[in-house]
């Protein structure tokens, strides 16, 4: 049996740099197609994360979200369309189709409507059901179009997701904050494992390292192994750009709701029935604006570039070196002076 690495078990040895500025570091990337992004980071497709100000908001701080599909395509493509009515036609935003159903006419409208990708989005990615629904796509939308695809977790399953015609791959499965996959099915792989195994590939395809990422070092972590970008939700979750309204309860404490799509309350919601279930739905304080929190995502960011001393993503892979860490030192990682007797 081997042993595989969550984030939390691993730490990046500084490297010599020569970075006077964090000005100096690009930390754009490209996902192949013309899917550019200024900074690597995806909005998750969540109906409570990624609605229309998410993807101005994203799009306007260099990343991108996905238009979440538990929708009517009628509503989807309002949002799509909205997001180009406020007259910056440079924004970069994706919209997510199923595996089966409506996924084709779906894709097709949301192609017209000015949706910049497609993200096939469903939980278990390496399937029948997702090699059919790639091809099919593929066929339809043309060569041109960017389309994502996932989740998988393994080499074998990035492999054939690319073989199918995907042209970047959500990589993870169960490492989410509200998703339960791994206790309900006991079926999950550590997320930078994940990443680390999948960066193996020999395809022209990138990877977007998706779940268990909670600060800004992990987000270095992940594309110091591998990933040519990140997608989050809980990061994103309670802001005022996340769909859903503000509560404040008694004591004037304000929140949102967070739901991963796969528990009995989104189902419910979006379909009027639930079956498997794997994941909950919680509360999350609300955090103001997206764009702050992603405006310090990237200063860290890019303080993680530059204590590797790397200028841009290709440097930052090339020269990053992983060292495994104890539970203690992960203790010491972390802010401590409060644990101090």
């Amino acid at each position: 049996m081997r042993k595989t690495l969550c984030y939390d078990d691993v730490l990046l040895v500084p490297q010599y740099s020569d970075i006077r500025s964090r000005s100096e570091i690009d930390i754009s990337t490209d996902l192949g197609k013309g899917l550019v992004l200024q900074t690597p980071i995806i909005a998750s497709p969540m109906d409570t994360i990624s609605g229309e100000k998410m993807a101005i908001a994203m799009s306007e701080c260099g990343g991108t979200a996905i238009v979440h599909r538990y929708n009517s395509i009628e509503e989807q493509m309002r949002i799509v369309t909205g997001a180009r009515e406020n007259g910056n036609d440079k924004l970069i935003i994706g919209a997510a189709v199923g595996i089966s159903g409506d996924f084709l006419n779906r894709a097709a409208i949301l192609q017209i409507a000015g949706a910049d990708f497609i993200c096939v989005d469903v939980a278990h990615g390496h399937h029948i059901a997702m090699k059919e629904a790639l091809r099919t796509l593929r066929s339809a939308l043309g060569d041109d179009m960017h389309i994502m695809a996932g989740n998988i977790a393994t080499f074998k399953g990035i492999n054939d997701l690319a073989d199918w015609g995907a042209d970047s791959i959500r990589c993870n499965i169960g490492g989410g904050s509200i998703c339960s996959t791994r206790v309900q099915t006991g079926h999950g792989m550590p997320g930078l494992q994940t990443v680390l195994e999948c960066a193996m590939t020999n395809r022209n395809v990138t990877i977007i390292a998706d779940g268990g990422i909670k600060t800004s070092g992990d987000i270095v972590k992940a594309l110091a192994a591998g990933a040519d970008a990140i997608m989050v939700g809980s990061l994103l979750g309670g802001t005022d750009e996340a769909p859903g309204d503000i509560m404040t309860d008694n004591e004037n404490n304000r929140w949102k709701i967070y739901r991963g799509m796969a528990s009995k309350e989104a189902q419910i919601d979006w379909r009027g029935k639930y079956s498997s279930f794997e994941g909950i739905s919680a509360t999350i304080p609300y955090r103001g604006s997206a764009k702050e929190i992603m405006n310090d995502l990237e200063r860290g960011v890019r303080s993680g570039f530059s204590y590797s001393g790397a200028r841009n993503l290709c440097e930052l892979q090339a020269k990053s070196e992983f060292i495994q860490q104890t539970s203690a030192g992960f203790s010491e990682s972390k802010t401590h002076i409060t644990n101090r007797n």
